[in-house]
């Protein structure tokens, strides 16, 4: 019998008490992760949602591996959580209609302009007023929860409902990803200087809204509209990747 067979067999109580005794770390992803969603998504769902995962770490564990425990139950306990987000979808069917809609706008004014669409410009086209045009900015970015760098992440719908398993890629499958994930960051690398800036602070620097305020001066409804406006122009950019929606 190797040592992982060995561990793996444990006895139920040393399971228990590494459960018991990582149940904080569950609580702490779960805070951190709530304060970059909507106010729709209680931490105590996170919170369950994690659990299940920190039990499943510590059945699954194995410190041959190298890494430790506390870090191999944190990637499975936000991993838990992000599906259990997945898997109850918050944002109506409307807000993913008019993000297509927008998108699809930014596409055309950038196509015949060869610049950046603009906020008016955007707003004009669609024939609604700017304070309409931000409102659906806030919406686009409240439903971006997960990495973007997953061609699932915009989805059909560009909502957080679609976003594709990636665990068995075939060839063909995982040569797609690679060019989706080239053509992302190319397209992130082309955004304009403060979009570009809120989407490192956001994804890589993990920094909720209030937090990018503080840093660019703004306020959080501002940044929200920004992350908004990076993500719609991303998708506008991005558009061969996506398939049109039926709807």
């Amino acid at each position: 019998m190797n040592g992982y067979a060995m561990f793996v067999t444990k006895d139920p109580t040393e399971q228990h008490n590494l459960v018991e005794k990582h149940v904080g770390l569950v609580k702490r992803i779960a805070y951190h992760l709530v304060s970059r969603l909507p106010s729709s998504v209680q931490v105590e769902d996170l919170i369950q949602a994690g659990m299940i995962g920190l039990l499943e770490a510590s059945k699954n564990y194995n410190p041959q591996q190298g890494a430790s425990f506390e870090t191999y139950a944190g990637i499975r306990i936000r991993g838990s959580m992000l599906d259990e987000i997945r898997r109850s979808d918050w944002t109506p069917r409307s807000v993913h209609r008019k993000v297509r809609m927008v998108s699809e706008a930014v596409r055309q004014i950038e196509n015949e302009m060869g610049r950046d669409a603009r906020d008016h410009e955007v707003a004009e086209k669609l024939e609604m007023d700017i304070e309409e045009y931000h409102q659906i900015l806030q919406d686009a970015a409240g439903c971006r929860v997960f990495s973007f760098e997953d061609p699932g992440f915009f989805g059909e719908d560009g909502g957080c409902d679609s976003v594709v398993e990636t665990k068995q890629q075939g060839p063909m499958e995982s040569l797609q990803n690679e060019d989706f994930q080239q053509g992302l960051s190319d397209s992130i690398s082309g955004l304009p200087e403060r979009e570009r800036l809120v989407m490192s602070l956001y994804y890589d620097e993990e920094l909720n809204l209030r937090e990018i305020g503080e840093v660019l001066g703004v306020s959080e409804s501002r940044v929200c509209q920004i992350h908004g406006q990076a993500l719609i122009r991303l998708r506008a950019r991005m558009s061969e990747f996506f398939p049109k929606s039926k709807d």
